[in-house]
């Protein structure tokens, strides 16, 4: 029997770079998805309702197929009750990451899978908490002028520069990234898709 492809509903490279490290076949697929909820969920509803719609979406264009599952993610990071997504622009990225600085916050990572032949669909989250370092309004312009918390949840990327301004994790570091593996490798085991 074939191996079972994973397809992959998502442009970030931080996800394709995870989701190859399971060792199963990848393909990836353009996820089209509005990513506009209500502002009244939870954030795990909202990581778990968008990661799901982008399921979907991706579903629709692969359609029906033998040995292939639909993986997609959604990530949010949480202070003090907001949750921040990616920065509209450098003010709005400096606003969130002079919340964050010298204090903790809650990251929330959502995974659904489709199982292509039948059309099942499995759909979870998990979180994480980060301190982040006490930055300086300086420190904070110079790693935004690096670019990279322009398309990045609380406008930080742990696996890159931001790894510098993070003080400690309690949690899954990949959930932080954006694709909790051990919990994708537990969805895809319910779906008899097994990774070890």
């Amino acid at each position: 029997m074939d191996p079972v492809t994973l397809i992959l509903a998502s442009a970030s490279p931080r996800r394709k770079e995870l989701i190859q490290q399971l060792g199963l076949p990848v393909e990836f697929a353009v996820n089209s998805a509005d990513e506009r909820v209500q502002e009244n969920l939870a954030p795990e509803q909202v990581v778990e309702r968008l990661a799901e719609r982008k399921a979907r979406a991706a579903y629709e264009a692969v359609g029906p197929r033998a040995n292939a599952v639909i993986v997609a993610g959604d990530t949010v990071v949480v202070y003090g009750g907001e949750i921040l997504g990616k920065p509209k622009d450098e003010d709005d990225a400096f606003r969130m990451l002079s919340l964050l600085q010298g204090k903790t916050h809650t990251v929330y990572s959502g995974i659904s899978c489709i199982v292509c032949a039948t059309g099942k669909v499995l759909t979870g989250h998990s979180w994480t908490r980060v301190t982040m370092k006490p930055l300086s309004d300086a420190q904070i312009r110079r790693y935004i002028q690096t670019g990279e918390p322009m398309d990045k949840a609380g406008a930080y990327a742990i696996q890159g520069l931001g790894a510098a301004i993070v003080e400690k994790i309690d949690g899954d570091y990949f959930t932080v990234v954006g694709l909790p593996l051990a919990m994708l490798a537990d969805m895809l085991a319910q779906l008899g898709v097994h990774v070890l």
